[in-house]
């Protein structure tokens, strides 16, 4: 009997997922040692067009799976977060989107995993998710790349990732005690994934 796509592992979209882990070494290496922004800005492109590429695939293929669920946001949390770790070193002002970065993701694995366990349900991400690792990528590339970048503009662009940031936190926080309240009906919206 074959599984249903949800359980599936070995998937295209997850295989990318788990390349974009396997570049950030070698992003922080560039970055941090060999002080190559270009090829730092370039392979963080490259990082978020297989995070779209990935995406599309497991949509347009059906491959969407309660795995990719999982890994595609710890790549990109993992990515965001040691790139955001090397651009203190020259911007401290990036120490703000760092720190808000990691509580997010503390708050929403914790009650992410308390929706999985209780209801049973495995959520993608919401457009305000997207949104905010979309500017958040945009932010990191172009200080990545413009080396000396004036401070007022880096100041602005870090400012719009942190309320796009805690914007996306507050609704995914919603989203998650509102299936917590529910745990026998859909979200709007929503399909319920019950995971086997």
């Amino acid at each position: 009997m074959n599984r249903e796509p949800q359980n599936k592992i070995l998937t295209i979209p997850n295989m990318l997922s788990a390349f974009r882990i396997c570049m950030i070494p070698l992003l922080v290496w560039l970055y941090y040692v060999k002080q190559d922004y270009l090829w730092t800005g370039g392979l963080l492109i490259l990082s978020g067009l297989t995070d779209v590429v990935d995406g599309f695939i497991a949509r347009r293929f059906h491959m969407i799976s309660n795995l990719g669920k999982v890994l595609d946001p710890i790549a990109d949390k993992l990515t965001q977060g040691a790139m955001l770790f090397c651009l203190v070193t020259r911007f401290p002002f990036m120490m703000a989107p760092l720190v808000l970065l990691i509580l997010k993701e503390i708050f929403a694995g914790i009650t992410g995993f308390l929706v999985i366990r209780n209801t049973g349900q495995v959520f993608g991400a919401n457009w305000h998710g997207k949104a905010a690792t979309i500017l958040l990528y945009a932010m990191m590339i172009l200080h990545v790349i413009w080396n000396d970048i004036p401070r007022i503009l880096s100041d602005i662009l870090i400012a719009i990732c942190i309320v796009m940031m805690l914007v996306s936190l507050v609704l995914y926080g919603i989203r998650n005690v509102l299936a917590l309240k529910n745990t026998n009906t859909t979200l709007p919206g929503k399909e319920k994934n019950h995971a086997k």
